[in-house]
């Protein structure tokens, strides 16, 4: 009689938890902002973002390629960081931000440049940016890339950087500085893809700015002491 009353309590227990267990698992999939980030990254993708938001120090946990708490906790705080949605959820505009693609068939390439041009790159973010945060100088950065893609200016990083008028630290002699890791690094995430400016090809300082015509452009972004704008 016992044997019968306890099988019969482990199979309601059993059904108990099966079902508590079942409603767990559809209510995680409902969840509108694991299902998007589910969708859009796969686990190589996550460990790309993990890597990114633990070198800029958003992120402290280890790269396992899980859309976990934490990780989603280090997507809010740099989209808080960045002015976006914070939602936590790695759409197209953070996505961007982040310099990632969010299709599965895409994989992140590195831009192909010489030692010279990365050494160029970093020194005119040290020169231009060493001030700003990490982001403003990647930002600096990735204009200059804008500007080389752009049918506007130079075609090649030298030429855009040695274009007349074009940096105040050429005119000053400070492109001559010595650029610490940060602005190595910073460059090369500008080459990974990374623009936090959303395309800008230009950027001044409000406060120091004397062109008039560089206030009618249109701001995509202010990071920092520097406004962006196309």
């Amino acid at each position: 009689m016992k044997k019968k009353f306890f099988a019969t309590a482990f199979a309601i227990m059993f059904a108990i938890l099966t079902m508590g267990g079942a409603a767990t698992l559809v209510t995680y999939y409902n969840n509108p902002s694991i299902e998007v980030v589910e969708a859009a990254l796969s686990t190589s993708q996550v460990k790309t973002l993990q890597t990114k938001l633990k070198r800029w120090g958003y992120y402290t946990g280890s790269v396992d390629g899980i859309y976990g708490p934490k990780t989603k906790a280090a997507v809010k705080s740099f989209q808080k960081k960045n002015g976006l949605v914070v939602d936590g959820v790695v759409g197209p505009k953070t996505a961007a931000a982040l310099g990632m693609s969010l299709s599965s068939t895409t994989s992140q390439t590195t831009n192909s440049v010489s030692n010279s041009d990365l050494n160029l790159l970093a020194k005119c973010v040290h020169a231009e940016a060493r001030g700003e945060s990490y982001v403003g100088q990647v930002a600096v950065a990735a204009v200059i890339l804008n500007r080389v893609k752009s049918s506007k200016f130079p075609n090649s990083i030298s030429g855009v950087i040695y274009q007349p008028y074009a940096f105040t630290c050429v005119s000053d002699g400070q492109i001559n500085l010595s650029p610490n890791q940060t602005a190595y690094n910073a460059a090369q995430d500008a080459l990974n893809g990374w623009d936090p400016t959303y395309g800008a090809i230009y950027y001044y300082n409000p406060k120091t700015a004397t062109s008039s015509w560089i206030k009618t452009r249109t701001t995509t972004v202010t990071i920092g002491k520097h406004v962006f704008a196309v």
